[in-house]
C-alpha cells in the first residue's frame, strides 16, 4: 500500500537519529553497489558524518520520517564536494530511502527540502554521483534538474564487479548575466 505523502515530516537531522541512519544506510552498503563502502559502519563510526552535518549552512542533513510509526523512511544530505577551498560552493548530494520505502514519494520530499534549505546559503552548484545502474535515481535527479556532466569508468570494485559512476550536476544560483563565463581552461 502507497505511503501517503501527508504522513511524511522532513526536518533536520538529529542525534537520536543515529542509529536508525545506520541501519538505513547499512542496507545499502552489505546488499547494494550504490555506496562503495564494503563493510558496514557502527553508530560510532557514522557519529564523525553526522555531526559534518548542522542545521545550518550549506552541509545538510535531512531526515524523512513517518509521523504515525517515527520511522526514518529515508534521509538526504549536502557534503562538500571536497575539502579544497575553492570548492566551498558546491556541494555533493545525495539521497537514501528505506529498501521498502521507494516510489512512495520519500526521495522527491527530501530533495525538495534540502533545495529550498540550500537557496539562502552560499551554495553555487550540486553534484551526484549515481553508480551505474540505477534508473530511480537517475529519474529522480533529473525531475530536479540534474544533467549529466560525466562518467568514472570502472571506478570502483565491489561484490567482484567494476562499476561505473555518472556524475550529474544541477545550478543551484544561476549564473550572473553580467559577469561572462570563464574560457574552458581560462585562469581569473
Amino acid at each position: 500500500m502507497a505511503q501517503d505523502r501527508a504522513e511524511v515530516q522532513v526536518r533536520a537531522g538529529a542525534e537520536t537519529d543515529l542509529e536508525a541512519l545506520v541501519d538505513l544506510y547499512n542496507h545499502y552498503v552489505s546488499m547494494t553497489a550504490v555506496t562503495f563502502d564494503t563493510t558496514p559502519l557502527t553508530p560510532e563510526q557514522r557519529r564523525p558524518w553526522l555531526h559534518s552535518h548542522p542545521e545550518d549552512g550549506p552541509h545538510r542533513l535531512l531526515v524523512a520520517q513517518d509521523v504515525r510509526s517515527e520511522r526514518i523512511l529515508g534521509y538526504t544530505t549536502s557534503s562538500p564536494l571536497s575539502p579544497k577551498p575553492a570548492y566551498a560552493t558546491s556541494v555533493e548530494v545525495s539521497v537514501y530511502c528505506a529498501h521498502d520505502a521507494g516510489g512512495r514519494g520519500v526521495g522527491t520530499r527530501l530533495y525538495e527540502a534540502l533545495f529550498r534549505a540550500l537557496e539562502g546559503e552560499d551554495a553555487h552548484r550540486a553534484y551526484a554521483g549515481i553508480t551505474q545502474p540505477n534508473e530511480a535515481s537517475a529519474r529522480l535527479h533529473a525531475r530536479f534538474g540534474f544533467k549529466e556532466v560525466g562518467r568514472y569508468g570502472e571506478v570502483g570494485r565491489k561484490f567482484g564487479t567494476y562499476w561505473d559512476v555518472v556524475w550529474h550536476e544541477k545550478e543551484l544560483r544561476p549564473r550572473d548575466p553580467d559577469r561572462p563565463a570563464p574560457a574552458s581552461g581560462r585562469r581569473l
